[in-house]
């Protein structure tokens, strides 16, 4: 059986030993990395959010819509009027389905592009990266 006193004296070894390691695992950590200053900018690629949000509302949405009712059931696989309560309701319910701005300040997709996208990622069993004709999602995608 351990004495109180050997107790003691092992945690004392055993910490100031941790304290010893994990300090030269930081200094070490700290050596590796490279100065904040000297990493290069992202580069800014513009996926033309802005006219595909357009592109998609002229072709299905608007009063002289580009692509009939028929077009619009046979693409999503329902009718303009459940997809819109769809999309309200997502739009209203679910945070990642409003629009917000990105960290450079812009508009990020719009309701109805990421609407768009999920349902017809659901309906046609798809990756995300076949519905990007309007949608702009190749590499900024987190869906369902």
């Amino acid at each position: 059986m351990s004495s109180p006193d050997l107790d003691d004296e092992f945690d004392e070894f055993f910490d100031e030993h941790f304290d010893n390691l994990f300090q030269d695992c930081l200094d070490d950590y700290g050596s590796d990395q490279q100065p904040t200053s000297s990493r290069r900018p992202r580069a800014f690629i513009d996926r033309g959010r802005e006219e595909g949000h357009i592109r998609l509302w002229n072709d299905y949405f608007s009063e002289n819509a580009t692509y009939s009712q028929a077009s619009f059931h046979r693409r999503f696989r329902m009718n303009k009027s459940l997809f819109i309560h769809i999309l309200d309701a997502l739009s209203n319910e679910v945070p990642y389905f409003q629009q917000r701005r990105d960290a450079t300040g812009r508009l990020g997709l719009s309701v109805l592009q990421k609407c768009t996208s999920a349902i017809r990622i659901l309906a046609y069993g798809c990756a995300a990266d076949a519905v990007d004709e309007y949608l702009r999602l190749a590499n900024n995608t987190a869906m369902l």
